[in-house]
Protein backbone atom coordinates (compact mmCIF):
# COMPACT_ATOMS: atom_id res chain seq x y z
CA UNK A 1 0.00 0.00 0.00
CA UNK A 2 1.29 3.29 -0.39
CA UNK A 3 3.90 4.67 1.49
CA UNK A 4 3.03 7.80 3.54
CA UNK A 5 4.98 11.41 3.52
CA UNK A 6 8.50 11.88 1.96
CA UNK A 7 9.73 12.39 -1.21
CA UNK A 8 10.64 10.76 -4.34
CA UNK A 9 9.15 7.62 -5.77
CA UNK A 10 7.46 4.72 -3.12
CA UNK A 11 8.43 1.81 -2.94
CA UNK A 12 7.24 -1.64 -2.59
CA UNK A 13 8.33 -2.38 0.39
CA UNK A 14 9.87 -5.83 -0.20
CA UNK A 15 7.23 -7.28 -2.87
CA UNK A 16 7.65 -10.24 -4.21
CA UNK A 17 6.89 -11.33 -7.69
CA UNK A 18 3.58 -13.00 -5.85
CA UNK A 19 2.41 -10.47 -4.32
CA UNK A 20 2.82 -7.90 -6.97
CA UNK A 21 0.81 -10.48 -9.71
CA UNK A 22 -1.83 -10.68 -6.73
CA UNK A 23 -2.01 -6.82 -7.15
CA UNK A 24 -1.78 -6.32 -11.08
CA UNK A 25 -4.69 -9.27 -10.89
CA UNK A 26 -6.70 -7.50 -8.02
CA UNK A 27 -6.16 -4.08 -10.45
CA UNK A 28 -7.84 -6.11 -13.27
CA UNK A 29 -10.81 -6.71 -11.37
CA UNK A 30 -11.00 -3.18 -10.49
CA UNK A 31 -10.44 -4.48 -6.85
CA UNK A 32 -7.80 -1.75 -6.01
CA UNK A 33 -6.01 0.83 -7.97
CA UNK A 34 -2.28 0.19 -8.87
CA UNK A 35 0.37 3.19 -7.66
CA UNK A 36 4.13 3.50 -8.51
CA UNK A 37 4.21 2.77 -5.02
CA UNK A 38 1.79 -0.11 -4.51
CA UNK A 39 -1.75 0.00 -4.12
CA UNK A 40 -4.64 2.03 -3.02
CA UNK A 41 -8.21 0.70 -2.28
CA UNK A 42 -11.17 1.81 -4.69
CA UNK A 43 -13.62 3.90 -3.19
CA UNK A 44 -15.85 1.13 -2.67
CA UNK A 45 -15.25 -1.40 0.55
CA UNK A 46 -14.75 -5.00 -0.90
CA UNK A 47 -14.79 -8.06 1.59
CA UNK A 48 -12.05 -9.90 -0.80
CA UNK A 49 -12.79 -13.21 -1.97
CA UNK A 50 -11.11 -16.51 -0.11
CA UNK A 51 -8.52 -16.32 -2.12
CA UNK A 52 -6.73 -13.03 -1.13
CA UNK A 53 -7.47 -13.49 2.51
CA UNK A 54 -4.45 -14.66 4.33
CA UNK A 55 -4.84 -17.99 5.47
CA UNK A 56 -5.05 -18.60 9.64
CA UNK A 57 -4.33 -21.56 11.04
CA UNK A 58 -3.31 -24.10 8.10
CA UNK A 59 -2.17 -26.58 9.97
CA UNK A 60 -5.07 -27.20 12.31
CA UNK A 61 -7.56 -26.88 9.45
CA UNK A 62 -5.47 -29.63 7.23
CA UNK A 63 -5.82 -31.84 10.16
CA UNK A 64 -9.56 -31.13 10.75
CA UNK A 65 -10.25 -31.49 7.30
CA UNK A 66 -8.51 -34.87 6.94
CA UNK A 67 -9.96 -36.33 10.25
CA UNK A 68 -13.89 -34.60 9.20
CA UNK A 69 -13.41 -36.37 5.73
CA UNK A 70 -12.63 -40.09 7.02
CA UNK A 71 -15.86 -39.65 8.89
CA UNK A 72 -17.90 -39.99 5.51
CA UNK A 73 -18.91 -43.74 4.01
CA UNK A 74 -19.31 -45.02 0.40
CA UNK A 75 -22.57 -43.95 -1.05
CA UNK A 76 -23.44 -41.21 1.42
CA UNK A 77 -25.00 -37.83 -0.07
CA UNK A 78 -22.65 -35.44 1.95
CA UNK A 79 -23.39 -31.45 2.45
CA UNK A 80 -20.44 -28.80 1.92
CA UNK A 81 -20.98 -25.05 2.52
CA UNK A 82 -18.62 -22.23 2.25
CA UNK A 83 -15.52 -21.48 4.22
CA UNK A 84 -11.85 -22.13 4.02
CA UNK A 85 -12.46 -25.74 6.39
CA UNK A 86 -14.96 -26.96 4.37
CA UNK A 87 -12.99 -26.60 1.61
CA UNK A 88 -10.30 -28.62 2.74
CA UNK A 89 -12.58 -31.44 3.75
CA UNK A 90 -13.57 -31.50 -0.21
CA UNK A 91 -10.48 -31.71 -1.45
CA UNK A 92 -9.38 -34.18 1.99
CA UNK A 93 -12.62 -36.30 0.43
CA UNK A 94 -11.39 -36.31 -3.51
CA UNK A 95 -8.52 -38.09 -2.33
CA UNK A 96 -10.30 -41.27 -0.68
CA UNK A 97 -9.27 -43.90 -3.14
CA UNK A 98 -11.76 -46.04 -1.18
CA UNK A 99 -14.60 -43.56 -2.43
CA UNK A 100 -13.54 -44.05 -5.95
CA UNK A 101 -16.56 -45.10 -7.87
CA UNK A 102 -17.88 -48.54 -8.56
CA UNK A 103 -20.06 -48.92 -11.80
CA UNK A 104 -22.53 -46.35 -12.60
CA UNK A 105 -22.32 -45.31 -8.78
CA UNK A 106 -20.57 -42.47 -7.84
CA UNK A 107 -18.34 -43.26 -4.51
CA UNK A 108 -19.88 -39.97 -2.95
CA UNK A 109 -22.60 -37.51 -3.89
CA UNK A 110 -21.79 -33.84 -2.37
CA UNK A 111 -24.50 -31.22 -2.24
CA UNK A 112 -22.64 -27.63 -2.11
CA UNK A 113 -23.64 -23.95 -2.35
CA UNK A 114 -20.03 -23.01 -2.60
CA UNK A 115 -18.89 -22.44 -6.18
CA UNK A 116 -15.41 -23.29 -5.38
CA UNK A 117 -15.81 -26.14 -4.06
CA UNK A 118 -18.42 -27.56 -6.79
CA UNK A 119 -15.66 -26.16 -9.14
CA UNK A 120 -13.07 -28.40 -8.02
CA UNK A 121 -15.18 -31.45 -7.45
CA UNK A 122 -16.32 -31.21 -10.58
CA UNK A 123 -13.40 -33.09 -12.06
CA UNK A 124 -13.32 -35.99 -10.22
CA UNK A 125 -14.67 -39.09 -11.45
CA UNK A 126 -15.94 -40.51 -8.16
CA UNK A 127 -18.09 -37.58 -7.24
CA UNK A 128 -21.71 -36.76 -7.86
CA UNK A 129 -21.92 -32.78 -7.66
CA UNK A 130 -25.25 -31.17 -7.21
CA UNK A 131 -24.85 -27.21 -7.01
CA UNK A 132 -27.35 -25.31 -5.05
CA UNK A 133 -28.01 -22.34 -7.31
CA UNK A 134 -28.75 -19.09 -6.24
CA UNK A 135 -26.88 -15.85 -6.10
CA UNK A 136 -23.56 -15.66 -4.92
CA UNK A 137 -21.59 -13.61 -2.68
CA UNK A 138 -18.43 -13.20 -3.99
CA UNK A 139 -16.60 -12.35 -0.61
CA UNK A 140 -16.99 -16.25 0.23
CA UNK A 141 -18.04 -18.11 -3.26
CA UNK A 142 -21.52 -19.47 -1.52
CA UNK A 143 -24.70 -19.23 -3.57
CA UNK A 144 -27.47 -18.39 -0.91
CA UNK A 145 -31.29 -16.78 -1.81
CA UNK A 146 -34.78 -18.20 -2.69
CA UNK A 147 -33.52 -20.51 -5.54
CA UNK A 148 -31.02 -22.17 -3.40
CA UNK A 149 -33.96 -22.58 -0.65
CA UNK A 150 -36.23 -24.06 -3.59
CA UNK A 151 -33.50 -26.99 -4.52
CA UNK A 152 -32.27 -27.79 -0.57
CA UNK A 153 -36.05 -27.75 0.20
CA UNK A 154 -36.18 -30.63 -1.94
CA UNK A 155 -33.12 -32.90 -0.84
CA UNK A 156 -31.80 -34.90 2.09
CA UNK A 157 -28.15 -35.36 3.25
CA UNK A 158 -26.32 -38.26 5.59
CA UNK A 159 -23.96 -35.84 6.50
CA UNK A 160 -23.15 -32.15 6.54
CA UNK A 161 -20.08 -30.68 7.10
CA UNK A 162 -20.41 -27.29 8.54
CA UNK A 163 -18.10 -24.45 8.28
CA UNK A 164 -18.73 -21.51 10.78
CA UNK A 165 -17.31 -18.36 11.50
CA UNK A 166 -18.04 -18.45 14.97
CA UNK A 167 -19.39 -21.74 17.26
CA UNK A 168 -20.42 -21.27 21.14
CA UNK A 169 -21.67 -23.94 23.40
CA UNK A 170 -24.35 -22.28 24.82
CA UNK A 171 -25.94 -20.09 21.55
CA UNK A 172 -24.85 -22.49 18.50
CA UNK A 173 -23.21 -21.93 15.16
CA UNK A 174 -22.67 -18.00 13.48
CA UNK A 175 -22.07 -16.85 10.62
CA UNK A 176 -21.42 -13.38 9.87
CA UNK A 177 -23.91 -12.80 6.90
CA UNK A 178 -27.37 -13.31 7.06
CA UNK A 179 -28.21 -14.57 4.00
CA UNK A 180 -25.08 -17.73 4.17
CA UNK A 181 -26.70 -18.31 8.01
CA UNK A 182 -30.27 -19.18 6.52
CA UNK A 183 -29.13 -20.78 3.84
CA UNK A 184 -26.63 -23.51 6.36
CA UNK A 185 -29.36 -23.49 8.43
CA UNK A 186 -31.74 -25.25 5.90
CA UNK A 187 -28.47 -27.46 4.92
CA UNK A 188 -28.46 -27.88 8.78
CA UNK A 189 -32.09 -28.88 8.82
CA UNK A 190 -32.07 -31.26 5.57
CA UNK A 191 -28.91 -33.45 6.86
CA UNK A 192 -29.22 -36.31 9.42
CA UNK A 193 -26.16 -35.81 11.15
CA UNK A 194 -24.25 -32.56 11.00
CA UNK A 195 -20.48 -32.23 11.94
CA UNK A 196 -19.09 -28.86 12.35
CA UNK A 197 -15.07 -27.81 11.14
CA UNK A 198 -13.97 -25.57 13.43
CA UNK A 199 -10.44 -24.75 14.78
CA UNK A 200 -10.00 -23.30 18.26
CA UNK A 201 -10.04 -19.78 17.27
CA UNK A 202 -13.84 -20.04 16.51
CA UNK A 203 -15.01 -21.78 19.39
CA UNK A 204 -16.85 -19.32 22.56
CA UNK A 205 -17.59 -16.90 20.26
CA UNK A 206 -20.68 -15.26 18.33
CA UNK A 207 -21.54 -14.00 15.15
CA UNK A 208 -23.91 -11.69 13.54
CA UNK A 209 -26.32 -14.02 12.33
CA UNK A 210 -27.32 -17.53 14.21
CA UNK A 211 -26.86 -20.39 12.10
CA UNK A 212 -28.42 -23.12 14.29
CA UNK A 213 -28.72 -24.19 18.10
CA UNK A 214 -25.95 -26.15 19.89
CA UNK A 215 -28.37 -29.71 19.97
CA UNK A 216 -28.75 -29.71 16.17
CA UNK A 217 -24.33 -30.24 16.01
CA UNK A 218 -24.07 -34.04 16.36
CA UNK A 219 -20.66 -33.76 16.16
CA UNK A 220 -17.54 -30.88 16.49
CA UNK A 221 -13.83 -31.12 14.79
CA UNK A 222 -11.36 -29.18 16.16
CA UNK A 223 -7.54 -28.90 16.89
CA UNK A 224 -5.82 -29.94 19.81
CA UNK A 225 -5.27 -26.31 20.80
CA UNK A 226 -8.65 -25.52 21.47
CA UNK A 227 -9.69 -24.33 24.48
CA UNK A 228 -10.03 -27.28 27.09
CA UNK A 229 -13.13 -25.48 28.63
CA UNK A 230 -15.03 -24.46 25.41
CA UNK A 231 -14.30 -28.58 24.65
CA UNK A 232 -16.17 -29.62 28.01
CA UNK A 233 -18.70 -27.09 26.96
CA UNK A 234 -19.86 -28.34 24.23
CA UNK A 235 -19.31 -32.24 25.38
CA UNK A 236 -21.60 -31.15 28.39
CA UNK A 237 -24.32 -30.21 25.79
CA UNK A 238 -24.01 -33.26 24.19
CA UNK A 239 -21.88 -33.17 20.94
CA UNK A 240 -19.10 -35.20 20.20
CA UNK A 241 -15.81 -33.43 19.98
CA UNK A 242 -13.13 -34.90 18.08
CA UNK A 243 -9.76 -32.82 18.71
CA UNK A 244 -6.80 -33.62 16.35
Amino acid sequence: MNRAGGGGPHKEWGAGPTIRRDLDHLAEQQLLTRTRGGAVANDLAYDLPLRYKTARHVPEKQRISASAAALAERGMAVGLNGGTTTAGVARALAMRADLASRGDAPGLTVVTNALNIAHELAVRPNVKIVVTGGVARPQSFELSGPLATRVLSELTMDLLFLGVDALDAEAGAFAHHEGEASINRLMVERAERVVAVADGSKLGRRAFARICATHDVHTLVTDTDADPAAVRAFEAAGVEVLTV
